[in-house]
Formats: C-alpha cells, sequence, structure tokens
C-alpha cells in the first residue's frame, strides 16, 4: 500500500518524517534545557505582571507554545505566496534552513530571552515548510482519486517521526539509563583533533534537531521539483472565507477548518494533566507515556487505508464517522478509573483521529480549484497546530475549574459541534462530479 505511492510523496513524507522528529525532540528536551539551570531565568521568573506571578512553569509553556502560534499564524501568509509564486521547492527549503538555525542556537544561549528567540526562529521556519510540502502532496495527485491515499502515507510517515522523536530524545539526553541524570557524549578517535572533546545529552538532542532538518533539507533538493507552475489561484485578500461561494451555509474548507482545531484541541488535553490522570489510574509515568502515545500509534496504523478507502467511498462518510468515534472516545479519559480502559479510549481516539485528518485534507484539496492547494489546506494545517497549541492552556484552566473530568467533557463538546458542522455543511466531493479531472504532471 506505501510502494505504489507516487515516488515523490514518499519523499515528502520521509523528509517530514525527519523533520517531525527533530522538533519532537524539543518538546521533550526544552523544559528540561530550561530548568536545568543553564539558562538564567534572573529578574524573569517571580516577576508579577497585573497580579499574575510567571514562575518557571509558565515560562517553557511560553517557550512551547510559541512554536505553534508563529507556526499556525504564519500558515496562510506562507501558503498563499506559495500559490502566487507557483514555487513551493523554495518555501519548504527555507523554512527547513530557517529551523536549523534556530535548532542549532540553543547550545551557545544562556538567556530566556535567547530561547524565546530561537523557538521563534523554529516555529517561523515550519510556517514556510507545512502548508508548501502539504500543498506538494496535493499538487502531486493525478487525481482526487489518489489525494487521499497521499495523505494517509504522508500523515503516516510524519506521525512515526511526531510519535518517537521524544523516546529517542530521552534516550538521547539519558544515555538511555533508568537514572533521570543527564549524561555526556564525547567524540569518537576518528576525528583525530576533535577527538575526546565532550558534549552534554542536550547538545547531542540539538544536534539530532539539527540533523532532521538537514536530512529533509537534502532529500527535497535531491528528488523533489515544482509541479508545473498554476499561479494566479491566489489573490491577495489573506482572509478566510466564512461564508460559502454560493451564499448558502458556510464555506466548507472553515468548517474543516473549525473541526480540525476541534479535533486537535482534543488530543492536546491529556500531556497536560498527567499527575492528575497518574494519581486517579495509580499507574506509572511508563504507562501513561504509552497513554499518550496510544494516539500516534493508532493514527500511524489506520491513516493509509482509511486515506485509500476515501478515494474509494468519499471523503464525508469517515469525517463524520469520526467525529461520532471521538465524542465518547474523549469523554471517557475524565471518567475511566483503569489504566487499561484509558489505553483504550486513546487507541479510540487515535482511529477518530484517523477518520478524520487524511480524508479532511484530501477534501479541501478536492475544493482547492482556483484557491490555489497551499492557501486552501493552509486553513487546516494552522487549524491543527492552533488547536495543540491551545489544548494544553485550556486543559490546565478546566481542570482547576472543575477536576478531571471538566477538560475532556469540554473535549466531547467541541467534538458534537464538529459533527453537527461537517454534517450540515460540508458535501462529498467524490459524490459531485468534482473528482474526476487529473492534475497535470511533469
Amino acid at each position: 500500500m506505501v510502494l505504489d505511492t507516487d515516488g515523490r510523496v514518499l519523499t515528502l513524507a520521509f523528509a517530514r518524517m525527519a523533520d517531525a522528529l527533530g522538533n519532537s525532540f524539543l518538546i521533550i528536551v526544552l523544559p528540561l534545557y530550561i530548568a536545568s539551570g543553564q539558562i538564567s531565568l534572573s529578574g524573569i521568573a517571580g516577576t508579577e505582571i497585573l497580579g499574575f506571578v510567571l514562575r518557571e512553569e509558565t515560562l517553557i509553556g511560553l517557550v512551547l507554545s510559541l512554536f505553534g502560534l508563529l507556526n499556525s499564524f504564519g500558515q496562510p501568509f506562507t501558503g498563499r505566496l506559495s500559490d502566487r509564486t507557483g514555487r513551493r521547492r523554495v518555501f519548504v527549503l527555507t523554512g527547513l534552513a530557517i529551523f536549523a538555525v534556530g535548532s542549532a542556537t540553543y547550545p551557545f544561549v544562556t538567556s530566556y530571552w535567547s530561547v524565546l528567540g530561537a523557538r521563534a526562529l523554529q516555529g517561523i521556519g515550519a510556517a514556510f515548510t507545512v502548508p508548501a510540502t502539504v500543498a506538494l502532496v496535493n499538487d502531486y495527485a493525478a487525481s482526487d482519486r489518489e489525494r487521499g491515499g497521499n495523505f494517509g502515507v504522508f500523515n503516516t510517515f510524519r506521525l512515526i517521526g511526531f510519535g518517537f522523536g521524544p523516546i529517542v530524545a530521552g534516550v538521547v539526553i539519558t544515555g538511555g539509563l533508568a537514572a533521570e541524570t543527564v549524561v555526556s557524549y564525547a567524540l569518537p578517535a576518528w576525528l583525530g583533533p576533535l577527538a575526546g572533546l565532550r558534549f552534554s545529552g542536550f547538545v547531542a538532542a540539538f544536534a539530532v534537531a539539527v540533523l532532521g532538518a538537514v536530512v529533509s533539507f537534502v532529500l527535497v533538493v535531491a528528488l523533489i521539483a515544482d509541479p508545473p507552475k498554476v499561479v494566479g489561484g491566489a489573490g491577495k485578500d489573506l482572509s478566510i472565507a466564512v461564508r460559502d461561494r454560493d451564499g448558502n451555509g458556510l464555506d466548507p474548507v472553515f468548517v474543516l477548518g473549525v473541526g480540525t482545531f476541534f479535533m486537535a484541541t482534543t488530543i492536546a488535553l491529556f500531556a497536560t494533566l498527567e499527575g492528575p490522570i497518574r494519581a486517579r489510574l495509580d499507574e506509572t509515568t511508563f504507562l501513561f507515556s504509552v497513554q499518550f502515545a496510544a494516539v500516534v500509534i493508532a493514527n500511524v496504523v489506520f491513516q493509509i487505508p482509511i486515506g485509500r478507502a476515501s478515494d474509494v467511498y468519499g471523503r464525508r462518510p469517515f469525517i463524520i464517522a469520526g467525529f461520532v468515534v471521538l465524542i465518547p472516545a474523549v469523554f471517557a479519559q475524565g471518567v475511566v478509573t483503569g489504566p487499561w480502559t484509558m489505553l483504550a479510549a486513546r487507541l479510540l481516539q487515535g482511529v477518530a483521529v484517523a477518520l478524520v485528518f487524511a480524508p479532511s485534507l484530501a477534501l479541501a484539496g478536492d475544493l482547492a480549484g482556483d484557491r490555489g492547494s497551499g492557501t486552501t489546506l493552509s486553513v487546516l494545517t494552522m487549524a491543527f497546530g492552533l488547536g495543540v497549541a491551545l489544548g494544553p492552556l485550556a486543559s490546565g484552566v478546566l481542570y482547576n475549574l472543575g477536576g478531571l473530568v471538566a477538560p475532556f467533557s469540554f473535549g466531547a463538546v467541541l467534538a458534537v459541534f464538529a459533527l453537527l458542522l461537517t454534517y450540515f455543511e460540508v458535501e462529498d466531493t467524490l459524490e459531485t462530479g468534482r473528482a474526476s479531472e487529473p492534475v497535470p504532471q511533469e
């Protein structure tokens, strides 16, 4: 099912996997790095702003969220520019270069503001890379009957990188030891004058993040070219259409973006609540990490077959089924009392996400038309990034207000709204005659 995929799509999928692995490394590494004492928080931590005291945890949260916010809000601009110029490849390469520079900066900074600046560079780099890469996957589809499969393959490899990055990061930082100590490494003898030079596990982790961007860069340079130029589909207006073009109801791409935002928010509710979840379920850190990874694992297993099936049976049935499954899967996480039932709920949520995401991207790609695929698909990629960025904040606030059940009840309500919006406002492109025209190939 993978080997018969367009080689260019596979190349982009591998490149995105390497890039995602490097980025997900830093989700684990940066909190430890800031808390290690190597980064000065003097004059910042403990400062009171409008009655709110800035604590170390708040400052770490800001660093992590900044990436998602800059990435998400930058995507409509870069996606539209890539449509207007017809040059996707240069946007991908520019973004990877900026991300690599940001990753390489961390070992040389000592202040919190410098860390924030490096993280901002990474977010800006991702804003260049993500919409152009997704648009290329869309452009490479020979017809709409291949688009779902292409996005299924692409998302699968991206999730492999994102899901396993934190695990590898933990091994790199601690050297695979059970202890929480940050290890150091020495350069090998064959490097001559540099042999024996020691560096910390943090530096090694940042080097892996840079390596991921470099590998992606090389793959794109060697194997990816822009498809025939289709310029002029994106106007100067950067606003997102809310009403449908015919004036009846909401724009379907906007609705898919809202649904993607709600779905991504439910994914991000879990990680913030590690302490209370482990206490209620009386489980180990390892079991919690398995539950956390279950959503990604289920996505990896089901993205490709669901994407391919949506090319045959239509997009809309899978998206609707995904939101139907998402409602109980999210709500259950707030009420279950056993670790294995929590694992089952997380796996079910992963299936729901797989049902929604690849068919949604494919449907939006079907609808791109003269809007431009970079412009259209950036609505969904931006929505996903915003949901992942804002979900942890919503989770923490709601937990303080109503305990463990509140965040997941809120997530279930979001899934209900997404289901209703999709059911009433989105039609299936494969049933309306829009899915037969081939996309020109090189």
